[in-house]
């Protein structure tokens, strides 16, 4: 009977906390309640795509090349904070916005998070902005993104940049995302982990090389966490796994037109260069470079090489690189006139 009572009370304590959790959490994140905090906020703008409140942030000149830089899961404008305005300084135009559901975007319950309307909302973006044509650089899941885009956009494609890219449903066999497929246990560990500075610190201890573990700062995890710590940003994340669906990518990567730059971290756990592989022998106009002592974010972890590598690649016609003597940096290339 002790027993029995002891695993009521735990069980009783276990509840209330969930609930008080899920009845304090705030509905959602304001920006003007955090620009003090923000990187570059004097370059943000919002404005409205099929009924979602976007948030983006613009530098450089309207009239020079645009580069659309498009984030990860649970990421956010965030990880351009370095290389947007490095980029804009090389003579591109540069727009970087916050997929609906993260960042300071709108995080509505009615949306579906798909890669495929994540995709079309990065188009109506651009006709939005009265940009025909772009290259678009897309990180991890925002990789997915690009590729999409270009599938079903080939025609408003200049070039195509995929940063260590989401290809396939892999990631979908991570522990926790399998966990948040069961119906109500996903709702009650989403709004735990998202909140906990623990699991996000783990978590980039484990995206990033430990050679770059100096990235890892208060500042960092608080900047990633604050845009999602909400009922919105959870809900949006949680969607986002369930509606994780990149199966056409890995039948359809051989129809990638552009010319294509693949940047990968030669230690990245969380896409294994394999899938740069896969993706480089695939996509016949493509170069393959892969970055030593680096991890799933070569714009955050090599940002002055990241630069270089990006603005090499726009300013030849064909995309080409030069090849490069630097031990921390393999080139190769495929084209065919």
């Amino acid at each position: 009977m002790k027993k029995k009572h002891i695993a009521l009370g735990i069980g009783g304590a276990v509840g209330a906390t969930i609930a008080w959790k899920l009845i304090t959490r705030p509905e959602t994140v304001r920006f003007e309640d955090h620009t003090e905090k923000l990187h570059h906020p004097d370059h943000s703008n919002f404005t409205e795509v099929d009924g979602i409140s976007v948030h983006y942030q613009e530098f450089g000149d309207k009239s020079d090349p645009t580069l659309v830089l498009i984030h990860g899961f649970t990421a956010s404008t965030y990880v351009w904070k370095t290389v947007a305005p490095a980029l804009a300084a090389q003579g591109f135009h540069v727009i970087a916005p916050d997929l609906p559901g993260f960042g300071y975007s709108e995080k509505p319950a009615w949306y579906d998070y798909s890669i495929g309307s994540q995709s079309r909302v990065i188009q109506r973006l651009m006709n939005r902005l009265g940009v025909g044509k772009a290259t678009l650089v897309g990180s991890s899941y925002g990789g997915a993104v690009s590729m999409w885009f270009a599938l079903d956009n080939p025609e408003r494609v200049t070039k195509l940049v995929l940063v260590d890219a989401v290809c396939n449903n892999d990631p979908k066999n991570h522990p926790v995302l399998r966990l948040a497929e069961v119906p109500g246990i996903g709702e009650v560990i989403t709004p735990f982990l998202v909140d906990s500075k623990m699991f996000l610190k783990f978590r980039m201890q484990q995206t990033i090389d430990k050679t770059n573990h100096d990235l890892i700062t208060a500042d960092r995890i608080e900047s990633v966490q604050r845009p999602i710590r909400a009922a919105d940003g959870h809900r949006s994340v949680l969607l986002t796994s369930r509606n994780w669906d990149a199966d056409r990518l890995v039948a359809d990567a051989e129809l990638i037109e552009p010319p294509t730059l693949l940047v990968w971290g030669e230690n990245d756990k969380v896409i294994p260069i394999e899938n740069g592989e896969f993706l480089y022998d695939r996509i016949l106009n493509s170069r393959f470079v892969v970055l030593r002592d680096c991890g799933h974010i070569p714009m955050e972890e090599k940002p002055e090489i990241f630069v270089k590598l990006v603005t090499e690649f726009m300013r030849d016609p064909k995309g080409r690189l030069a090849e490069s003597d630097s031990e921390d940096i393999r080139i190769e290339q495929i084209h065919k006139d």
